[in-house]
């Protein structure tokens, strides 16, 4: 079967082709020889190599450094409405089948103080309610992650009756009406916001704006539960989503390892691993370290939902300053959690990614007890896990630390990970025991 006589051609360099065979999805203008005339952002290519054989049907965007985003490898699968639907049944459908998506897997309305979770374990009633207040508890997952889910510049994210999109590609935006008439038919949320990543509407040319795209606003704040822990999540103005969902398994792990310490939780943000020490781990005192004010209010706000805010101490940094600090001031502790934010958004800021890396590294180490945990993560997808096991090499050898690695641990399983697209490989979480 040829291409579709109205689909435009996006013919390549020589010797540039392999990668696009191979699957990777990202078609980067320097590959491109030659496009059709008449062609718009937005509009469905055949990606051929400069023999003129069928390579993939991609999505257009001049604007973007990444000129051409790949679908459909097969020449009989047009990027028609049916083909959008069936890759976004099929996103869905795999978290299901992880028992993500249905609230019976996890917390649901109820009485405060009577939730019923997977282990029938109530969690305590927060202390500024009695046991007659009504609590809705809510589950969170990621139900479509871009390319690992076959839908490069497409984030959705369900927050109990609620879901948040983001887009990524101004190509595929232009299909957001149909896009999301699936969403409400397959999953009928009281309401869909819209988000957007710093710098995405530059680097796409998008034009949509942030707020509220169909049905409900969401409750400021949204209460979730996570490995039985309460959290207040704000879905309009909280950092990314509103919370760092790909963290969820490795916040229960490290939680199994801390009972009775005292821990350092630097970049806290609404304190993800802290509580999860406090509540689920037995940790016997929390510093949690942020340079957001308004992320140690959601903290504050987190620890009183759990009824464990006098275990946890909140301290407003810049995560380098705040370590030195600490430091300075002869403090130490059993676990030391470094979870910083993306410190390399490109490869032009790799070098200055893996200083910083070193620096916080280093810092930790020099406050941690001997025998202790350094729970190390990195979120930057250029910085690989070579480069992230070599940097801390280097810092636990200049601070004369011997370290362990225990764990090499990446996101939960509704970010899951291309194959063929080595870029979805971003979080790193390292378990490590210093002496």
């Amino acid at each position: 079967m040829n291409s579709p006589a109205n689909v435009h051609r996006v013919a390549l360099k020589p010797r540039r082709a392999l990668p696009f065979f191979s699957r990777h999805p990202w078609v980067f203008e320097g590959a491109i020889d030659a496009v059709t005339d008449g062609i718009l952002a937005g509009d469905v290519v055949a990606v051929e190599d400069h023999l003129g054989r069928f390579i993939a049907y991609g999505l257009f965007n001049p604007q973007s450094k990444i000129t051409v985003r790949l679908y459909s490898w097969d020449q009989n699968v047009p990027l028609d409405d049916t083909f959008w639907t069936r890759r976004i049944n099929g996103a869905i459908d795999l978290r299901n089948r992880l028992g993500l998506v249905s609230s019976e897997t996890a917390g649901f309305r109820t009485a405060c103080g009577t939730e019923l979770l997977r282990d029938s374990v109530p969690l305590p009633c927060p202390p500024h309610l009695t046991p007659d207040d009504d609590v809705s508890s809510h589950h969170a997952c990621r139900l479509i992650f871009s390319e690992a889910d076959g839908l490069s510049g497409l984030t959705v994210d369900k927050y109990g009756d609620w879901l948040l999109v983001q887009w990524s590609s101004l190509a595929l935006s232009k299909r957001q009406d149909w896009i999301l008439q699936v969403l409400r038919d397959r999953l009928n949320p009281k309401g869909i916001w819209l988000r957007t990543e710093k710098g995405i509407r530059d680097a796409e040319g998008l034009e949509l704006r942030d707020g509220l795209i169909d049905g409900q606003p969401p409750p400021r704040p949204l209460i979730i539960v996570e490995n039985r822990v309460r959290f207040a999540v704000d879905l309009t103005e909280g950092q990314k989503t509103g919370f760092f969902l790909d963290q969820r398994e490795n916040r229960l792990r490290v939680s199994e390892l801390v009972r009775g310490h005292r821990v350092l939780d630097v970049c806290c943000y609404s304190g993800g691993f802290s509580l999860n020490g406090l509540v689920n781990g037995g940790v016997r005192e929390v510093v949690a370290l942020d340079v957001s004010e308004s992320a140690l209010e959601l903290a504050r706000t987190n620890a009183e939902l759990n009824g464990v805010s006098d275990r946890m101490r909140l301290k407003r940094s810049d995560c380098f300053k705040g370590l030195e600090e600490l430091a300075a001031s002869g403090d130490s502790f059993d676990t030391v959690i470094l979870d910083p934010p993306k410190l390399a958004r490109n490869r032009q800021g790799l070098d200055s990614a893996l200083k910083g890396y070193y620096s916080l590294n280093r810092s930790a180490m020099r406050l941690l007890r001997p025998g202790g945990w350094l729970v190390t993560c990195s979120c930057s997808g250029s910085v690989t896990l070579e480069m992230f096991q070599e940097m801390l090499a280097k810092a636990a050898l200049h601070e004369n630390r011997s370290l362990q690695i225990l764990e090499t641990r990446g996101p939960a399983m509704d970010h899951p990970t291309s194959i063929t697209c080595p870029e979805t490989v971003y979080l790193k979480c390292l378990i490590c025991h210093v002496t």
